[in-house]
């Protein structure tokens, strides 16, 4: 029979005792091959022989169980609730997560490590002889590459072609893998990569070095998913020359330096001054070289000049450390200042642009991380990987952080962000939503009634929102009537419509109400909004105004391509009485403010910031605004025969650049340049006119669709609709474009994007919520419950009183939509936020519920004294109808909808101890200024 054998405490090892009290690897994860990897890769930077943050050192076993300044790093007694575990498990936003995020990057630990923790602690921290931990480089490869994964979709890496060109080069290769349930995931560390002529690359990572010139073909690989990307290599042996504007400049920038609060400020820092975001290289040249001689830049000693010893911090400075001496950035600004600190010949070799890349993720969980890549092309059509010369941020810290150094960002809470990379004068981004691992979701099928509806669905499945169920038949009516024609549907119209059976029949009823000349008022109305038609002082006389409107409405009615409308506008020349368009430039007579006019209306973005300086966030510098200002600078005016008339035409004229003090040269807003046979035979207002108006313009029909689908959704797709911008991105890219090219594809048809919109299931689904979609406001899962807008709460108030309106200039029973004259109000229509056109934005309208307009409704005369000289319940009785009777037809008139039976009984049980009839018509009509003051009444749903 085996024994087992006597062992005396004298026996006993010092290794055999470690291994006996250190618990038995029994069932522990592998110190060396699992525990170790993670405390090195994410704890030892702060926690080992060089650095020990917070006194704690994580570099034996006897320095966790001895802790620091809180508590021991690990509790054997109770291993669940050790100091690391604890650290290491908070959410991704909590100011104590460990490892930190920040400037190095660290993302949080996942979910299987914190497992391999946990169970290491509970073995008793098993720990091997002599193993002293050392910081490492963290690894994210994935085990077990071989296996297919059934849920990967494809996956996608960037840049999808790399073109090295100097000695310097280099293109960082990152890759993302789609799912099939439409989150994406950073792969980038387990790619298998592979060169069809590897003598011509060195690979460092997945960062592509330039050897020797030629072309190949780089080969990834991922889980049985396949890529290729064509590298070129073109003087890989020759140095890259050094440019102020093109190197230096997007160094500055990047550190911040040129920011508002440190050297870019009105009077600049510590005495000294660069542009606002680098609008004045030039001068910030001068500024840097000339002033100071000897100190901001010592070319004897380039390492002592200020510029350098200043961002390091080996001297103080105000604004702290900015970059490492290791860094690109300091090697950018060496360089330079080697080269001899030159500035640029006259026509150096510029951005015209960048791309981040991915464009969109979908992250599952907190703590996932994403890099993001940046590449910037060149006005000789180069290109280079300028992620590290970026500056990153997010609009949303709560779902998703950024580093704003790497462009490494790690996800949070759920939630969207769109996270922004400016890098020289350049500002793009890209949209990001963060999702629950664990929901309980399952992706629905809804109809789908044109191309609208799909769009929608794709979004709300990413953020795993599920749409409302359709309104029903009543309250579509409602709402389009509403909407359509800014009235609600009379009773017999309500009762025609919901007996009528035919699946086709809201189909029906939107045809039917886009051709009336309610629908066209509708629109005449929003766009004299936006085009300011008022008159105004000496500038715009009534007869003026009038004829403007007039002008607009004919073209409206005529169903004329909107593009064609707005062509003839800009382009307009004649007599404000002859040609009534010409109008448009005697609203505003200041070219600078016309211009903003002009791309804050037909292109939705607001240029204001690049008078002065380039835009903090937008993609406008100071070039842009005064190139295009520049097709403004010839139109000139000049009296009529009549006093009250002007005549609008183009003369000589320009606008000097206020930096460079040339005469701005005309370019279109973005960047192309006019035929120059175009601006010989035609005016300048006649070529924006047609490069604006253009099907392939990238802004017109995208900011025209997203104001059509505002009306409808109370909120645009970018909103404010009239503040485009790179960080104020559409919450459904892919929906704007296809409406936008709907719209070009109709010839600009508006009647025929509206039927799109309201036909579509989107449009049509109830304002009641789900649990998934209950705090949407932007994605279109529910309808909104939006006010009604002043002209249509006035006029529907007049429709179901029976009282018609008097407004100047029109006849007795005119409605509040149909008023030409901006300036022409009531004091119910100032209350309630109508446009007084005095400026185009869009915040004009003021929509937004207030005290003022509850007092004005309860006590003011606008409902009191409509229900009594109306005469509605007067006239019923004499027409023998019982209260009840007049009761749910004043439901029915008001709010599309009969009493609910407690209602009908509430009211009914007062109304039958009433003898009189005086006293019968009184509690009537109170109930009538009740129901006019009700929500349900007020707001559109």
């Amino acid at each position: 029979m085996f024994r087992f054998p006597t062992i005396t405490r004298s026996a006993l090892t010092s290794s055999t005792l470690t291994l006996i009290f250190q618990g038995s690897c029994l069932g522990s994860p592998d110190f060396v091959k699992e525990v170790q990897p993670i405390l090195e890769e994410n704890c030892i930077r702060c926690h080992g022989e060089e650095k020990q943050k917070g006194s704690l050192r994580l570099d034996t076993r006897a320095f966790m169980l001895e802790g620091g300044e809180n508590a021991a790093a690990i509790d054997l007694d109770k291993p669940e609730g050790s100091e690391i575990i604890r650290l290491v498990s908070l959410p991704a936003d909590h100011d104590d997560l460990m490892p930190p995020p920040g400037k190095k990057a660290s993302p949080p630990l996942s979910k299987e490590q914190i497992t391999t923790l946990t169970d290491w602690v509970k073995a008793n921290a098993p720990w091997p002889d002599g193993i002293v931990l050392k910081e490492r480089a963290r690894s994210r490869r994935e085990s077990k590459l071989d296996q297919a994964d059934p849920n990967l979709l494809s996956i996608e890496v960037f840049p999808k072609q790399i073109s090295l060109e100097t000695k310097e080069d280099f293109h960082r290769l990152i890759a993302i893998a789609r799912y099939k349930d439409a989150t994406t995931r950073d792969i980038t560390p387990s790619l298998s990569i592979h060169f069809d002529d590897p003598s011509l690359v060195r690979l460092e990572g997945t960062t592509v070095h330039p050897v020797s010139d030629g072309s190949t073909q780089m080969h990834i690989h991922y889980r049985g998913q396949k890529q290729s990307v064509q590298v070129s290599v073109k003087g890989a042996t020759t140095p890259r020359p050094i440019s102020f504007q093109r190197d230096v400049m997007p160094v500055l920038t990047a550190a911040g330096c040129n920011t508002g609060s440190c050297h870019g400020s009105a009077r600049g820092q510590d005495g000294f001054h660069l542009s606002l975001f680098g609008y004045d290289p030039k001068g910030d040249y001068h500024r840097l070289t000339r002033e100071m001689p000897g100190r901001r830049i010592n070319l004897a000693l380039p390492e002592d000049s200020l510029l350098l010893t200043k961002a390091i911090e080996s001297v103080p400075h105000t604004g702290g450390k900015l970059m490492d001496s290791d860094s690109a950035a300091y090697r950018v600004l060496l360089n330079w200042l080697q080269a001899g600190a030159q500035y640029d010949p006259k026509d150096p070799v510029l951005p015209v642009g960048i791309e981040v890349r991915p464009v969109e993720a979908v992250l599952k969980g907190s703590g996932e991380w994403l890099p993001l890549t940046v590449r910037a092309i060149y006005s000789d059509g180069s290109d280079r990987d300028v992620t590290r010369l970026t500056t990153f941020s997010s609009s949303n810290d709560n779902s998703v952080q950024i580093d704003p150094a790497t462009g490494l960002m790690t996800s949070a809470k759920r939630g969207e962000a769109f996270l922004m990379g400016r890098f020289h004068t350049f500002t793009e981004g890209m949209q990001t939503i963060v999702i629950p691992e664990q929901a309980d979701y399952r992706q629905p099928s809804p109809p789908e009634h044109n191309y609208i509806d799909p769009l929608v669905h794709q979004k709300l499945h990413k953020l795993r929102v599920i749409p409302s169920e359709l309104c029903d038949d009543a309250t579509f009516m409602r709402r389009i009537y509403l909407d359509l024609i800014g009235q609600v549907p009379t009773v017999e119209q309500r009762a025609q419509f919901l007996a009528d059976q035919t699946p086709d029949k809201r189909a029906k009823l939107i045809d039917q109400l886009i051709d009336t000349k309610e629908f066209t008022e509708i629109w005449v109305m929003k766009w004299a909004e936006l085009l300011q038609i008022r008159t105004f002082n000496n500038q715009v006389s009534y007869k003026a105004a009038l004829l403007y409107h007039n002008w607009l409405r004919e073209r409206l009615v005529a169903d004329m391509p909107f593009n064609q409308i707005i062509y003839e506008l800009l382009s307009a020349r004649g007599g404000t009485f002859s040609n009534p368009a010409t109008n448009y430039y005697q609203v505003e007579l200041e070219t600078k403010k016309l211009t903003e006019n002009v791309a804050q209306v037909f292109m939705g973005t607001r240029i204001q910031c690049a008078q002065c300086h380039n835009h903090m966030f937008d993609r406008w510098t100071m070039d842009d605004y005064y190139n295009f200002t520049a097709f403004f600078t010839q139109v000139k005016r000049k009296k009529a025969e009549d006093p009250r008339e002007q005549i609008i035409f183009d003369g000589n004229g320009e606008i000097q650049h206020p930096v460079t003090k040339q005469n701005a040269i005309p370019k279109f807003l973005g960047g192309g340049t006019p035929n120059e046979e175009d601006m010989k035979k035609k005016s300048r207002r006649e070529v924006v006119a047609s490069w604006l108006t253009a099907p392939e313009n990238p802004w017109f029909a995208r900011n025209i669709s997203n104001i059509v689908w505002a009306h409808f959704f109370g909120v645009g797709i970018v909103d404010p609709v009239d503040d485009v911008r790179v960080s104020n991105p559409p919450s459904n890219p892919a929906l704007l474009d296809a409406l936008a090219k709907h719209l070009v594809d109709s010839n600009f048809n508006i009647k025929s994007l509206v039927r799109d919109i309201c036909n579509s299931r989107t449009y049509q689904l109830s304002s009641r919520t789900n649990a998934t979609n209950v705090s949407d406001t932007r994605n279109f899962s529910h309808a909104q419950v939006r006010r009604l807008r002043s002209e249509i709460l006035l006029d529907v108030i007049s429709q179901i009183t029976q009282t018609p309106n008097k407004f100047k200039g029109l006849p007795r029973g005119a409605r509040a939509v149909q008023i030409a004259d901006g300036n022409t109000s009531t004091y119910f229509l100032k209350t309630f936020g109508r446009s007084t056109r005095e400026t185009v934005a869009s915040t004009e309208v003021k929509m937004d519920p207030s005290l003022s307009q509850s007092l004005h409704l309860l006590n003011g005369d606008t409902t009191h004294k409509r229900i009594q000289q109306g005469k509605v319940i007067r006239s019923m009785r004499q027409q023998k109808k019982s209260p009840q009777e007049i009761i749910d037809h004043l439901y029915l008139t008001c709010l599309s909808r009969p009493p609910t039976s407690g209602e009908s009984q509430t009211l009914m049980l007062h109304l039958n101890e009433l003898k009189e009839e005086k006293a019968i018509i009184e509690t009537l009509e109170d109930i009538f200024w009740a129901l006019l003051n009700s929500k349900e009444f007020i707001f559109n749903h």
